[in-house]
């Protein structure tokens, strides 16, 4: 075979393999000779000159990244396990390669010890209560820390809150007594209210003795309408008032 074939095959052998397909979704950051290209490459085909040029590509999809359950003590000195989930995406393909190892694990490691911190500030009732506050405290917080990165951090969220079995039943007999409390209290102002009621009808039928004495109608047909067998005999007012007056 001729040299100038061979050096042909050899030429069109590199061309080929030098080759490289991004997909829409990836960015390809060149370095060449060690030094980075200004410009991330891609999507589409490009190419990478070896051993001249290294590429590296990065992922520009939203990612899920689980924040493990992390052991805390609250504000009021209550033990928990809280997990979370973190969403973020990269925004800037350079710095994601040149400013940080491993991104993804740099993530984690700063997502648990920034849960840990921000929840370790604030009460059970706050963590339980507040959670749409807490995941936007976290995501702020975790979206600042990775900016230099070149990551966006889109969403926090609180995953679960596991308890101990003993402040479970603790937090139920707590949460019992209070519906008890509210219960009494509930029952008590009706009493008031009703009393209330009694006194200013008592004033009324004061004012007027024959509102007493309708009423006192009122209750004899109110008794003769049950069904039980009774007899009744009834007694003038006037003639209590009399025997009241005799004494």
């Amino acid at each position: 075979m001729p040299p100038v074939l061979v050096i042909v095959g050899v030429v069109v052998f590199y061309l080929l393999s030098s080759i490289k397909i991004i997909n829409e979704y990836e960015r390809a950051v060149i370095f060449r000779l060690g030094r980075v290209l200004d410009q991330p490459k891609g999507p589409g085909v490009i190419f990478v000159f070896a051993p001249i040029d290294r590429a590296v590509k990065v992922n520009l999809q939203v990612m899920t990244l689980d924040i493990p359950p992390q052991d805390v003590i609250t504000k009021d000195n209550i033990s928990a396990k809280i997990n979370a989930v973190t969403y973020f995406r990269v925004v800037d393909p350079i710095k994601a390669t040149v400013a940080v190892q491993n991104y993804q694990y740099a993530i984690s490691q700063m997502a648990q010890t920034t849960l840990r911190s921000v929840t370790g500030q604030l009460d059970l009732d706050e963590i339980l209560s507040q959670r749409e506050k807490i995941n936007e405290q976290l995501q702020t917080i975790l979206d600042h820390q990775t900016d230099p990165w070149g990551i966006k951090v889109t969403n926090v969220e609180l995953k679960h809150l596991d308890l101990s079995e003993d402040l479970r039943r603790a937090m139920a007999r707590q949460a019992e007594a209070e519906r008890e409390r509210r219960a009494k209290v509930i029952a008590a102002e009706g009493e008031f209210q009703a009393a209330e009621k009694i006194v200013a009808a008592a004033k009324l039928m004061e004012a007027s003795p024959m509102s007493l004495q309708l009423r006192y109608l009122q209750t004899l047909v109110e008794i003769g309408n049950d069904t039980q067998t009774k007899t009744l005999i009834p007694i003038p007012i006037d003639l209590m008032k009399m025997l009241g007056g005799s004494k």
